[in-house]
């Protein structure tokens, strides 16, 4: 079992199929998908994750995650004939820990090119910022094997994209190329594939530079309120909104708004 203490004592740690890297001076953690060709996700990988996810959450050295991966695709999927062996126990945790992302309170950045299919995409849609090079497609392909998706896929690209379109490519396995996919909102952003690395440095830098408290704040207020109504949603970001009127790094903004100089927050 991966814990704070262990992974901060290794780095680079190599875990199943993917290796960490801290980089304290920059404040970022990457998540390094590393099972060439194609990345595929095996059944272990998938907890040793979520694993890794909650130690970088608990890391004080870590402000933003990146998941990336190396060679030319993000994720062509999971390991199909792990399904078959896996047991209905841990089949039903696949969810719970594709979503870990989504519950770190960290921003965290799916940054992809080519294939980014299956548990990939479901990972990608767990995250917080989606960049997508040129040659990055989508997909949920579970379709052709008799099977749908299993880690909330369909439920997360359905809040994104709505049914209809959902349905299209969840129904038909379909592949979405990354400019459709920006089109439709799944992707953040769309860039060069050459620029791709660049574009993730620039938005970790851009988000290491925001309070580390609003952005928590931010991040948890937006995922409980994305099924609230829209009186309860208000409701909810005037009580986190006054929160936050009393943090010393609300105090640091003001002042450094006033003094015309960058703010130095600290996350209290």
């Amino acid at each position: 079992m991966i814990r704070a203490p262990s992974l901060a004592a290794a780095v680079p740690y190599e875990g199943d199929g993917f290796l960490v890297e801290v980089d304290a001076a920059r404040e970022r953690a990457d998540i390094v998908l590393d099972r060439p060709p194609f990345n595929v996700i095996t059944m272990p990988q998938r907890e040793e994750l979520r694993r890794v996810f909650e130690a970088l959450d608990e890391d004080e050295r870590v402000r933003v995650i990146v998941l990336r991966a190396k060679g030319e695709h993000f994720s062509s999927g999971g390991d199909i004939p792990g399904f078959l062996e896996a047991s209905p126990e841990h089949v039903s945790k696949l969810a719970w820990n594709i979503a870990a992302p989504s519950r770190c309170t960290k921003p965290v950045i799916a940054a992809s090119r080519g294939y980014c299919f299956g548990v990939g995409f479901e990972l990608a849609l767990a995250s917080d910022f989606r960049l997508a090079s040129e040659t990055c497609v989508y997909a949920l392909p579970e379709q052709r094997l008799g099977q749908i998706p299993g880690s909330g896929g369909s439920a997360r690209l359905q809040k994104i994209v709505g049914i209809t379109r959902t349905k299209d490519i969840v129904m038909r396995s379909k592949r979405i190329p990354a400019k459709l996919a920006c089109e439709w909102g799944i992707a953040t952003e769309i860039v060069a594939d050459d620029k791709l690395e660049a574009a993730t440095d620039d938005l970790v830098r851009e988000l290491s530079a925001f309070s580390p408290l609003a952005q928590r704040t931010a991040k948890k207020l937006l995922n409980e309120t994305e099924d609230a109504s829209l009186s309860i949603a208000m409701e909810l970001e005037g009580h986190a909104y006054s929160r936050l009127r009393s943090s010393d790094d609300f105090r640091e903004g003001v002042a450094a708004f006033r003094e015309k100089r960058p703010a130095k927050f600290k996350g209290s």
